[in-house]
């Protein structure tokens, strides 16, 4: 495969990669790709049980991206009449001119204020999750790439392609497998992974560090769906981003931020995302979770460091559990930086 949009949508193939490496080259997401959320699988009993699992995570990830896929609702919060009535309007207006579901649609923004389940079916569901979660990335289709978990059985196996299969089929998406192989299942197809790799995972690329601590196997992980964030806006599934945003926004010191920007060093290099940057002081600070461990993305964490530095940014970073115990120390550093570059650009 040489390119993202290659792969197949609406289908269930595997990917013959190593999930680390593919989660890495989508971060960013590459122009040519769909949008992409990662589920992590767990076995379940029944076909039904997985569907609900999935959908379940899709749901929360749909809400919390809000109001990303419906345009004019930047700024309305809580469940007030006039909000709910405003969203109602909005989605309303919007699926008169694309293809969602407006009846799905307008309960999916009222729900993002309010919370509470859904009445539709997961047919219903399905379909719409998918146009919805693709639309919060300014993409046309969606893909999910499901992490398998160590040591499904038969049974556990057959459960997993058939709710990848639904969820392929209803939700008309990408169902791209990577993980351990089904050695029980000869209907998925394996096909290799797009020829690109992020900084520092390259075939033959010297291995400059490793991780002192790896993750936990994707097993011991309960069901879960990972996406990426949105140009512009702290990621709404990270809690240290948005306390960040919180502790900033009160401090004039701190104007001129952007949150999660792609930076590229030099044409046709693989872009960068970072966290947070400041561009005219050439500052970037980035906050690491546990995922920041694996041996991959430790690895690459370093490399886009030094990309970085050699261009003249300056990298501060801090883990998750720094900014949300010690907020005042991570909020001082990051003053103190740009004050420095400050002075020294005055």
């Amino acid at each position: 495969m040489s390119s993202w949009a290659e792969l197949p949508i609406g289908q269930v193939v595997r990917l013959d990669a190593d999930p680390d490496a593919v989660a890495l080259a989508l971060d960013p997401l590459p122009d040519d790709a769909p949008a992409v959320v990662t589920y992590f699988a767990a076995e379940e009993r029944s076909v039904a049980d997985l569907a609900a699992s999935v959908l379940r995570e899709l749901d929360k990830a749909a809400i919390a991206l809000f109001p990303a896929w419906l345009p004019g609702a930047e700024g309305i919060e809580g469940p007030s009449g006039v909000n709910m009535a405003a969203v109602q309007v909005l989605a309303l207006r919007r699926s008169s001119v694309t293809g969602h579901f407006g009846p799905f649609l307008a309960e999916l923004a009222q729900r993002a204020l309010a919370g509470g389940p859904s009445v539709f079916t997961p047919e219903v569901r399905a379909a719409g999750l998918v146009r919805v979660l693709a639309d919060s990335f300014g993409r046309a289709r969606l893909a999910v790439l499901v992490r398998v978990p160590e040591g499904l059985g038969t049974a556990g196996q057959e459960v997993l392609v058939a709710g990848c299969e639904w969820l392929a089929h209803r939700g008309r998406a990408g169902v791209w497998l990577t993980g351990p192989p089904l050695h029980d299942d000869d209907h998925v197809r394996t096909l290799p992974a797009p020829a690109s790799f992020p900084v520092g995972t390259a075939p033959g690329a010297p291995e400059t560090v490793t991780a002192p601590v790896p993750l936990p196997a994707t097993a011991d992980r309960a069901p879960a769906v990972a996406y990426p964030p949105v140009a512009g806006r702290p990621h709404p599934g990270s809690p240290s981003e948005r306390a960040l945003e919180a502790a900033l926004s009160s401090r004039a010191w701190a104007g001129g931020r952007a949150w999660n920007q792609t930076y590229r060093p030099r044409p046709l290099a693989v872009p960068i995302r970072v966290d947070l940057l400041w561009e005219s002081e050439r500052c970037v600070v980035e906050i690491d979770g546990p995922d920041h461990r694996t041996p991959a993305k430790f690895a690459a964490d370093r490399q886009r460091d030094v990309l970085l530095q050699l261009d003249g940014y300056a990298v501060l970073r801090f883990t998750d559990s720094q900014v949300l115990t010690d907020m005042d120390t991570v909020v001082r550093q990051i003053g103190r930086l740009l004050r420095n570059h400050r002075r020294a650009e005055g």
